[in-house]
């Protein structure tokens, strides 16, 4: 029954992620501008490889942490197949946004039953710091990780594993993280995190672009003791096929609300930053992460309103008319991708509205990281000059990380 259902999902998965593969260029965000798309073979995330994982979780009480991109193929969800197999799944484990993906970013998401299949939702975005219970904890053997991460270091997933991990080396639980690829995997850019701005949107010392699977994120956890008191976790990661660092991968379901496609996240790590601004970057449109405005912007004719919808119910600028810069076509992903984080965007705004220090919320520098950016925007820096005050940041993190990669760079 295993082996029929393995190679099910392999055949159905297979045409979802067929990939582009660009290399790397030498400096430490560029991506090769004249690669040619080629097929290669489809990229697979761990959640296909059922032979690995059920062995390690049969007759075991299970807990697995996900949401709507556990996905094993188009139709089946991880849920759905580990109940299939017998597998006693006792409760499920719901990150930012909720199981199903749909709760707007950083809204409260209560605890709850899956229509489906009647197992205990219970929500790490309930307002309780993003633990689970002791009693949840109490009733679980094994957790199983499976979310499709974005590749920054403010994407709350991350956050999300590291606690789950603590908790399960303090109780003495396995843990099993189904890998699955980094969107941006094939560079790494943005300043070390300044451990005095650790908050939920950054809440490990590494770059905002950090270029590796939460997988491999995993070992690094473990390896450098970053869990409270040096703590270890038992964890197994279950590996990606056919993926690398030089891979671009296309997300087969989007991973929020507000990043509808690849534009939307190849753009975040340069756009997320306004979120700490009066600017808006078009949530409450459908191209959020794709545009940027305010409406006392001037000189642009460019013009969005932001409304309420499902994913973004009370969006900054709420049904105002905000001028600025569309991003929807230009400039073109590779050009995004080869410029890496880009400050320009931010600086322009900021020039634009003339607001002095009250263009900037305390929550920017959770975000950069850094203290240093905020002041060097004020004083009129340029972004090529700001970016290069961490260009060391990226060398020593690179360097740092390599015994923990578990794919060729």
């Amino acid at each position: 029954m295993r082996r029929v259902l393995f190679a099910l999902a392999v055949s159905v998965l297979a045409p979802l992620s067929l990939i582009s593969a660009q290399s790397c260029g030498s400096s430490s965000h560029s991506v090769s501008g004249s690669a040619t798309a080629v097929e290669v073979e489809p990229i697979l995330p761990g959640a296909v490889s059922v032979d690995e994982y059920i062995p390690l979780i049969e007759g075991k009480k299970v807990c697995i942490l996900s949401n709507q991109t556990g996905m094993i193929d188009d139709n089946t969800h991880i849920l759905d197949t580990m109940l299939s197999l017998g597998i006693n799944v006792v409760s499920i484990l719901s990150p930012e946004h909720g199981f199903r993906g749909t709760a707007d970013a950083g809204e409260l998401v209560s605890s709850s039953v899956d229509e489906k299949t009647g197992v205990p939702v219970r929500s790490l975005y309930d307002g309780k710091g993003g633990y689970p219970s002791q009693e949840t904890i109490d009733e679980f053997d094994v957790l199983v990780f499976d979310l499709q991460d974005v590749g920054c270091r403010f994407y709350t997933y991350l956050t999300t594993m590291t606690k789950m991990m603590a908790v399960c080396a303090q109780n003495g639980k396995k843990m099993i993280i189904l890998d699955r690829p980094n969107p941006l995997g094939f560079y790494v850019d943005g300043p070390i995190l300044d451990m005095q701005y650790k908050s939920g949107v950054g809440y490990l010392p590494i770059p905002v672009v950090h270029g590796m699977t939460l997988g491999e994120l995993s070992g690094m956890i473990n390896g450098e003791k970053w869990l409270p008191d040096g703590i270890q976790c038992d964890v197994t990661v279950i590996k990606c096929r056919n993926y690398t660092h030089h891979s671009k991968y296309v997300l087969p379901v989007k991973p929020s609300p507000n990043l509808p496609d690849m534009r939307s996240i190849y753009l975040y790590p340069s756009m997320c930053y306004f979120e700490a601004t009066p600017v808006s970057l078009g949530r409450g449109t459908d191209k959020a992460f794709q545009m940027y405005g305010h409406p006392n912007m001037i000189g642009y004719s460019y013009s969005f309103t932001p409304r309420s919808i499902a994913g973004a119910k009370n969006p900054p600028q709420l049904d105002k008319k905000c001028f600025g810069v569309d991003l929807r076509t230009k400039p073109t992903i590779d050009e995004i991708n080869a410029a890496g984080i880009n400050l320009e965007y931010v600086i322009d705004a900021y020039t634009n509205l003339n607001l002095g220090s009250h263009f900037f919320r305390s929550f920017f520098e959770l975000l950069i990281g850094r203290d240093y950016v905020r002041k060097m925007i004020m004083d009129g820096a340029t972004a090529a000059e700001i970016e290069a005050r961490w260009v060391d940041d990226v060398t020593a993190f690179k360097a740092q990380r390599k015994p923990y990669l578990l794919y060729a760079e």
